[in-house]
């Protein structure tokens, strides 16, 4: 039962990253129906991630009153509603609208699983889970690619919400799976730290920072890589600068991938280091003066696996570094604090860049991959290690 509990949480995760790529590789085409500038990009990203900052603020508190399962069950239709929102939005401003339901489902869904998987299983099922959220999210450009060649970005939406309405059935079906662990998750509760208490405990907010830090780079790819392209190489077609948006993802999980089969043997804290320094590889491959564009995809890619085990390691040194009395408050103080730099970074990246041209993209990774790897080593030596 404990195996097959685990499987229908890597479905959830391959489900927590179908959304996240969509509008980076339809925001090419969409802003040309819309008639708005690139960078309006950002105002929409903005308010799906301000919308996952409360709910993952919330998520101390919703796991001690509703358990994981239903969190789980009423986030993932949260995201199906918005999804199905973006099909039909046929105005730039009802983006916003159904923004609201889009952002709400993951904020409490990805706090709630990694605080679970955090207290109960090894770094390498942190970085597999991890991996799987990279499943979801390469698979869903694809699908943006799909629509653009043969219907219209709308569909992408349309399709990647019935692929997310069949995730929610399978999570149904096996609720009786989360008897065993709401109960033992109920016992661990009772003695949580609130926000205000954890936030004092040394190292917390330097962590906070470097997640923002993290964060910041990382969504900023999600967003803009297939702008990226569209500006800075001539006469590539719609569908292939859609697919660029899978770049990122595709990275991200091949590092987790490998993360999963050595971070048990190599420690959290050295696959975060090893992390940084591939992803600062990916950076100067993007930055290498090549016309052609695949010189630019594979850097996109090293630096995706370069990131790969970042998220999850900081996360999962959450229990260890601060105790299983304030995890659950770090780890839902970590997802806000890293929606925080997903919702205002990409925006400001869409402002420098109107101003300083789409060539501007790796500096501006560089700068956050640094800050990243600085203020964790900063929070290393507050928590004594």
């Amino acid at each position: 039962m404990g195996s097959l509990l685990l499987a229908v949480i890597y479905l959830i995760f391959i489900s927590l990253g179908l959304p996240d790529s969509l509008l980076g590789s339809g925001w090419p085409k969409m802003q040309a129906v819309f008639g708005v500038p690139s960078s309006f990009a950002g105002y929409v990203s903005m308010t799906i991630s301000f919308m996952t900052i409360l709910s993952a603020l919330a998520s101390p508190r919703m796991i001690r009153r509703f358990h994981t399962k239903w969190i789980v069950i009423v986030s993932i239709f949260l995201t199906v509603l918005g999804l199905l929102g973006f099909s039909v939005s046929g105005s730039y401003w009802m983006l916003f609208l159904f923004a609201v339901p889009y952002g709400l489902g993951a904020g409490a869904i990805d706090a709630s699983v990694n605080h679970y998987v955090a207290n109960n299983y090894s770094g390498s099922v942190m970085n597999f889970l991890h991996c799987f959220y990279g499943v979801g999210a390469v698979i869903s450009p694809y699908i943006m690619a799909l629509a653009l060649r043969i219907a219209r970005w709308n569909e992408g939406y349309r399709w990647t919400a019935y692929l997310q309405a069949a995730i929610l059935l399978v999570c149904i079906a096996t609720l009786p799976l989360w008897k065993k662990q709401a109960e033992a998750e109920a016992e661990g509760m009772e003695e949580s730290a609130g926000i205000r208490e954890t936030v004092r405990v040394p190292g917390v907010a330097l962590t906070l920072v470097a997640f923002f830090a993290y964060c910041a780079g990382e969504a900023t790819c999600f967003l803009w890589t297939p702008s990226f392209f569209s500006g800075t190489r001539q006469g590539l077609g719609d569908d292939l600068i859609a697919s660029f948006g899978s770049l990122i993802f595709g990275g991200l999980m091949l590092g987790r991938l490998v993360s999963g089969f050595v971070s048990n043997r190599l420690g959290d804290r050295l696959l975060i280091r090893i992390g940084i320094a591939v992803e600062g590889i990916g950076i100067l491959l993007v930055l290498l003066p090549v016309e052609h564009y695949l010189v630019a995809a594979v850097g996109f890619v090293v630096i995706g696996t370069g990131m790969g085990p970042v998220y999850p390691a900081i996360q999962h040194m959450a229990p260890e570094n601060f105790g299983k009395r304030y995890s659950a408050a770090v780890i839902g103080m970590q997802m806000a604090s890293a929606y925080v730099g997903s919702t205002f970074m990409p925006m400001v990246f869409g402002m420098i860049q109107q101003q300083a041209g789409i060539g501007i993209m790796p500096f501006y990774l560089l700068l956050f991959a640094v800050l990243n790897i600085g203020f964790l080593e900063m929070a290393y030596r507050k928590v004594g290690s």
